[in-house]
């Protein structure tokens, strides 16, 4: 068994643990890797090695890796998403993460629209208030961004996205994905929206807080392919 192999196979062993301290079902929780940096070879070895759900922050690296990748492999894009990069976007990955602006959500419309195909979003939140993250900062911001969305025919909202404060305080970090979990059931609430389940929060460093908290996908990239190398 390969390095990658290996790490995805305990990874997979800790959140079947996590999972099970939660009370949850481990298939409850799906696992992103997060091929950010890594080159292609390499995430040719994670699908190898059982991984289908793919992460990736710019649309550039993005198309270099997965242009002509496997048909069963599935694509998010998980990083902030210019307008001018909507169209690309649109036309590789099944579904974005990162929506913080009804903007770029039009942008992705307008090339859905004339492609003929639909796309998955998750709106990102800003749930740690810190300054230097990506995401809506207020629940009615986020209001105001869905509504407009789900008047756009080919754009699917499927959920919500974090990513929790940078701190070693776990209390911290439960109180970002325990307020996106809150998000979540007032938008049901609100909006009766079937299918609005998904929760991606967690990453190498939190996930198993993550999936006690409520996440239905994590992003790990680390932990399977080791530190990303040095640009």
């Amino acid at each position: 068994m390969g390095m990658i192999a290996e790490n995805l196979s305990k990874i997979v062993e800790r959140i079947e643990a996590a999972a099970q301290r939660a009370g949850r079902r481990a298939g409850e929780v799906r696992l992103m890797v997060v091929t950010k940096t890594q080159p292609r070879d390499l995430v040719g070895e994670a699908y190898s090695a059982g991984a289908r759900l793919f992460g990736e922050n710019r649309i550039g690296e993005a198309e270099e890796k997965y242009r002509g990748f496997h048909d069963d492999a599935e694509l998010h894009m998980i990083g902030h998403l210019q307008r001018n990069k909507a169209g690309r976007a649109a036309a590789l990955v099944r579904c974005v993460q990162s929506i913080d602006k009804t903007e770029t959500a039009a942008a992705l419309e307008k090339h859905c629209s004339s492609a003929g195909r639909s796309l998955d979003l998750l709106l990102e939140v800003n749930t740690s208030g810190e300054a230097s993250k990506e995401g809506f900062h207020s629940d009615e911001e986020l209001f105001t961004s869905l509504e407009e969305i789900l008047a756009m025919e080919h754009l699917r909202p499927r959920g919500l996205m974090t990513v929790a404060a940078l701190t070693d305080d776990k209390k911290e970090i439960r109180r970002c994905f325990r307020r996106l979990v809150a998000l979540r059931e007032a938008v049901r609430s609100r909006y009766r929206l079937e299918g609005f389940d998904e929760l991606s929060m967690g990453m190498t460093s939190d996930f198993e807080i993550a999936i006690e908290e409520g996440s239905t996908l994590v992003r790990v990239g680390t932990a399977v392919f080791g530190p990303r190398p040095s640009p």
